[in-house]
């Protein structure tokens, strides 16, 4: 809307405002020329990004003539560190990343189409995890059991298997670890991925009766339900999309799990992040055949059963401390080999080509009835 010419909102030198919500004829020419600039930036993106692709065909080419792994998690992180130690701004480093993720995994695709197994079905936060970490360009395969993900890496038909290890409320993942003690695989990489529980059904909120969700999360999100829904019937579900798709076809009824299953599965969300404690994370480890480079920042799993002698697990915990190296994770779960017999599982912060490392699982070793070393990996240091 134009201004006469004597109106007071007339500023010497200046164009007219924004008057009732219309542009002025300045306002209309100078957003024109900015979406011409995002467009003409747009054009050399594409281009740049066609040149890095061509680049990646050709390193594909590589890699298959002398057999180098196409997912290396060191060069994974080399470049994510690069990028994000040159991010200026204004965009945060979350979004670099995520970026570049879906970046890799479009050249996972041009390298070698990978297939990455997960706990299913489509819509669980193991499905979730599997996308962030590698991306909407690689083959994800529903697998209905943690089991089913470590044999079908162990037999090659994944490529990487992806698995929960451990939560940052619940801890550690019995299935995962039992696993370990049957399937001969290796830890090529981890992934710390952010767990938001989301409330989701297609009828009002205040209509909601029953809700449907694993044992786990309704544990997760216990204060958040005593506080809104005291009354409702919680209803154990075989995952959290199984309950999402029974949410949708039942009457009065809710799920909770991810935003991720509301959209495969049409079910609205009614509350996000209704878990009682903000910082949930759940830890996933990427299964493979083969061993991870160093990248400099790395961890060690190892599994054990100890020696039947007085302080024997002492003994072995004792090796690390001596060495300097520091144990962030312990747990134990019965060996599957005699009764009252433990294997235990522990992550040392180094690699087990640093000489440390190597040593100290070489002393270990007399104090222990078996150890094994379930992987060397890169250490994820941000939440996805």
């Amino acid at each position: 809307m134009s201004l006469p010419p004597d109106d007071p909102r007339h500023e010497a030198g200046r164009e007219p405002v924004r008057i009732g919500g219309e542009e002025t004829t300045a306002q209309s020419q100078a957003l024109a020329q900015l979406r011409e600039r995002i467009d003409r930036i747009d054009r050399e993106l594409v281009r740049l990004l066609s040149e890095r692709a061509q680049v990646v065909v050709d390193v594909g080419r590589t890699k298959r003539h002398d057999g180098t792994p196409i997912y290396a998690p060191h060069r994974e992180q080399e470049v994510l560190r690069r990028v994000l130690d040159s991010n200026p701004g204004p965009l945060s480093g979350r979004t670099i990343e995520a970026i570049y993720r879906e970046l890799m995994s479009g050249s996972f695709a041009l390298e070698l189409p990978l297939r990455v197994g997960y706990l299913g079905p489509p819509g669980s936060f193991s499905h979730v995890a599997a996308v962030r970490h590698f991306g909407s360009s690689v083959e994800l395969d529903d697998l209905h059991e943690i089991d089913h993900v470590f044999e079908e890496v162990a037999a090659g038909r994944c490529h990487y298997g992806l698995v929960p290890y451990e939560n940052s409320i619940g801890g550690s993942i019995t299935d995962t670890l039992d696993a370990f003690t049957v399937h001969e695989v290796t830890i090529y990489a981890e992934a710390l991925i952010e767990v938001s529980h989301t409330l989701l059904a297609n009828i009002p909120a205040n209509e909601v009766d029953r809700i449907y969700s694993k044992p786990q999360i309704f544990g997760q999100c216990r204060r958040w339900l005593a506080r809104h829904y005291p009354d409702a019937e919680l209803t154990p579900a075989t995952s959290s999309s199984a309950a999402v798709l029974q949410a949708r076809t039942e009457p009065r009824a809710a799920a909770i799990g991810s935003t991720l299953a509301g959209e495969l599965y049409g079910v609205k969300p009614l509350f996000e992040k209704i878990q009682d404690k903000t910082n949930n994370i759940t830890r996933f480890l990427i299964l493979g055949k083969q061993a991870a480079r160093p990248s400099g920042d790395d961890k060690t799993t190892l599994s054990f059963v100890t020696s039947h002698k007085p302080g024997a697990l002492v003994d072995v915990l004792a090796v690390f401390r001596d060495a300097g190296i520091n144990l962030s994770h312990i747990d134990k779960r019965p060996s599957g080999m005699n009764n009252w017999e433990y294997a235990f599982f522990i992550d040392g912060d180094r690699h087990r080509d640093d000489p440390a490392m190597r040593e100290a699982i070489e002393a270990a070793r007399d104090h222990c009835r078996s150890l094994h070393v379930l992987g060397s990996y890169p250490r994820s240091s941000r939440v996805l």
